[in-house]
């Protein structure tokens, strides 16, 4: 580790990287903030996967996804009887993805439509009331059942310890906090998730239960075993300060025994405050941490600099909120890339 002549170096590089990298960080797909706003001119969509991607063999229903991991769950247990349409396409953050008029034409035309809650999608409310008046879609939240976080929406670097008590208030002196939607990334609550896609695949199509619990069951097997990987790998690590660079771990913290230390808040767009991130300089080099974790859809130059200045590595650590196009291309999925992400907190925190 280098000496405390780093904060000062720090200051200079951190304040030199800031404007670049915020720039960075969202702004990726060209949404403007009012593009859920219903128009007679449909607008182009980039938002489908490829028709080979979501035809099933004789699907009997159609459901729409907010995003990545609902889209995976919602494919391994609807199988042949679904056909499945994700509404952010790949390359996307769905933290800047907002809807347009064909997104709303292709909800419409479903049976389901699946969206995450505890603050996700902030444009669902605006989306439903934009459906078609004759649209018999049925609108469920796929994350009801999970114990939530509150996290922190300005991006101030803090610490999310390992089975944290969460009565507190809301309204901190100066701060603002909101609920962290991002559950899925620790297997327990992907657990819980499909469970309630796999619940409202057979509210929505009773005919084919029998299919749909198979199919669950089935993927709730390697979910269980991703689950016992995780427990059995993490209780054995010696580092257990996971520094990121968004607030997208707090599940996995609380669940697995981890100390959740971010760049920037809940949305990868919130901007971090210099003085935080001299304190997590300062806290990496206090507390022996090894690597600076940063991820593919958002810009990693504050992650990169952090770990320059501090003298440690960086490495990816993926919040599947979706796949990049070479992921999709590739066919990796929710599982595989859980598994990376398991092989990399494994190298990073022994």
């Amino acid at each position: 580790m280098k000496s405390s002549g780093m904060k000062k170096s720090a200051a200079a590089a951190i304040t030199a990287v800031m404007a670049l990298a915020l720039a960075g960080c969202g702004g990726n797909n060209g949404n403007d903030a009012n593009a859920v706003t219903v128009t007679n001119t449909v607008q182009e969509s980039t938002n489908a996967p490829d028709n080979e991607d979501v035809q099933a063999a004789d699907p009997s229903l159609k459901v729409v996804t907010s995003f990545y991991p609902l889209y995976f769950l919602a494919k391994e247990i609807g199988g042949e009887h679904a056909e499945v349409v994700n509404l952010v396409a790949a390359g996307v953050e769905p933290h800047d993805w907002t809807p347009k008029s064909r997104d709303l034409s292709e909800a419409s035309s479903a049976q389901l439509l699946l969206y995450h809650g505890a603050g996700l999608e902030q444009w669902i409310e605006t989306f439903q009331k934009g459906l078609s008046d004759d649209s018999g879609v049925a609108v469920q939240e796929m994350s009801v059942g999970i114990p939530l976080l509150d996290g922190d929406e300005e991006g101030e670097a803090h610490e999310e310890h390992a089975h944290e008590e969460e009565e507190h208030s809301h309204e901190e002196e100066g701060h603002s906090h909101a609920i962290d939607p991002h559950t899925w990334v620790s297997p327990k609550s992907a657990i819980i998730l499909a469970e309630n896609v796999k619940n409202s695949l057979v509210e929505a199509d009773a005919a084919h239960k029998d299919d749909y619990e198979a199919n669950f069951e089935a993927l709730l097997g390697k979910l269980k075993k991703l689950d016992a990987d995780y427990e059995a790998a993490l209780s054995a690590v010696t580092q257990k300060n996971l520094v990121v660079s968004h607030q997208a771990f707090g599940y996995l913290a609380r669940d697995y025994g981890l100390n959740q230390v971010s760049i920037m808040g809940l949305s990868p767009e919130a901007e971090p405050k210099a003085q935080d991130l001299l304190k997590i300089a300062k806290f990496v080099e206090e507390n022996g941490v090894r690597y600076i974790f940063f991820e593919e859809l958002v810009s990693d130059q504050l992650a990169r600099t952090l770990a320059n200045e501090a003298d440690v590595e960086t490495m990816v650590l993926n919040p599947l909120e979706g796949l990049t196009k070479e992921q999709e291309k590739a066919g990796e999925t929710y599982l595989s890339l859980m598994e990376r992400n398991l092989q990399n907190l494994i190298q990073a925190l022994q």
